[in-house]
């Protein structure tokens, strides 16, 4: 595994790597997990998988949002109508009338962050920094492109689907930007991405293969535990080493969960990371897992990270560490929700020190982490994770049955040339 290493004179790409794992493994996309052999790399990246002259492009999904005011109702129909994400009686009528409902309020929300989303911005410094740091460290690769495909705002996966087969790219790595998997996330991101390209493609001139989730790579690690102890370190002392860390992630309708999705799971993997971590560095706080965002008239996972706030400033304490661990951009959820609702719900509450972790943005640790994520990718042959194409126990829709055939038949295009 050739890890992109940020160092004193700029990258470098290392072979191995000691650090918080304490010996030398490998990590693996496909499995998630590490394993005790350390394998060699030679410079011909096209050992397994990729073939000299293959134009390689990188397409990072999200689900976008609003680059302005007029763009927030279009960006809160297109939510409410997605059933991978919610599944209302009468959706096509009543999500559009909960859209309606909260379009104004919303509209509030992002004029008092700016007027509209940051995420595209963040996510075009991401691309960039990104495949800068993999020409350098993989030329026999280069040049590295990346597309920006949201699913309910500009630029759409479609938009970057057409792009593609314009620039003439012949193997696109679809790369969610949600860290853990949800099938109301990343899923629905590859629902949508499974029928453009069957309208845009339908001779499968475009190569697939798929990056699903990453929550426990060590270096996204390194860089959530970077940002929780730079705030852990900036309070007073006498609290320092009490503070409540809250690691606060986007809740999910009960149903959905209860299906077997396995984003919980997945949130909870990175906490339990990320405090490992923590306790190395010697940052001992308490913590709790909590969630945000929920909204509509069904039962959400909890517990609610302001009910959780209002709780602790309650029963005395006055210093609290709220850490975004779902999120690696800013965009409403934290510059809104975190940063002003709840820093007003802390002030009432008594608790004088609500300090909330910088989201990752364009951290250069995150985005070599970006980097390296595509780069393993890549010289591990294009692998499938074999939790993508694992069903949920509970029921399933025809389009995400659909969709994992895809994937699957993709994966087995890429094994076979391997």
């Amino acid at each position: 595994m050739n890890r992109i290493l940020l160092s004193a004179g700029g990258i470098r790409s290392a072979g191995t790597r000691t650090g918080w794992q304490g010996n030398m493994r490998r990590w693996s996309n496909s499995t998630g997990r590490w394993s005790n052999s350390m394998g060699q790399q030679s410079n011909n990246m096209g050992q397994r998988g990729y073939s000299t002259g293959q134009k390689v492009g990188v397409l990072m999904m999200n689900m976008g949002g609003p680059r302005t005011q007029d763009d927030v109702g279009p960006f809160l129909r297109g939510i409410f109508a997605d059933r991978d994400i919610l599944k209302l009686p009468l959706q096509d009528i009543l999500g559009k009338f909960i859209a309606w409902r909260r379009v104004d309020q919303i509209k509030q929300q992002y004029a008092q962050i700016g007027g509209g989303s940051p995420i595209e911005r963040w996510t075009r410094a991401q691309g960039d920094g990104m495949v800068k740091l993999l020409d350098r460290a993989s030329p026999a690769t280069a040049p590295h492109r990346y597309y920006v495909g949201f699913r309910y705002t500009e630029p759409s996966i479609r938009q970057a689907v057409e792009n593609m087969l314009n620039d003439g790219i012949d193997h696109v790595i679809a790369f969610t930007q949600y860290q853990q998997y949800s099938g109301s996330t990343t899923g629905s991101n590859l629902n949508e991405l499974w029928r453009v390209q069957h309208q845009l493609d339908p001779d499968a001139r475009l190569r697939w293969s798929f990056i699903d989730r990453w929550g426990t790579h060590p270096e996204l690690i390194g860089a959530f535990a970077d940002r929780a102890e730079a705030q852990v370190r900036l309070l007073p002392d006498h609290v320092r080493h009490t503070a409540p860390i809250l690691f606060s992630a986007h809740s999910l309708p009960l149903n959905v969960v209860d299906r077997g999705d396995p984003y919980v799971a997945e949130v909870g993997g990175t906490v339990a990371y990320v405090v490992n971590e923590l306790r190395r560095r010697g940052v001992t706080n308490p913590y709790r897992l909590t969630w945000q965002s929920a909204v509509g008239p069904q039962r959400w996972l909890g517990p609610q990270t302001e009910a959780a706030i209002k709780s602790y400033g309650t029963r005395g304490f006055t210093a609290l560490v709220a850490v975004p661990i779902a999120f690696t951009s800013d965009h409403i959820e934290t510059l809104y929700e975190l940063d002003i609702e709840y820093g007003e719900v802390a002030a009432e509450a008594g608790i004088t020190h609500y300090m909330r972790a910088e989201a990752l943005n364009d951290y250069p640790p995150f985005i070599a982490a970006l980097a390296s994520i595509v780069h393993e990718h890549i010289t591990d042959g294009f692998p499938a994770s074999t939790q993508l194409l694992l069903p949920d126990p509970g029921p399933e829709s025809p389009q995400t049955a659909l969709t994992r055939q895809w994937i699957a038949a993709q994966a087995a295009l890429n094994k076979s040339s391997a």
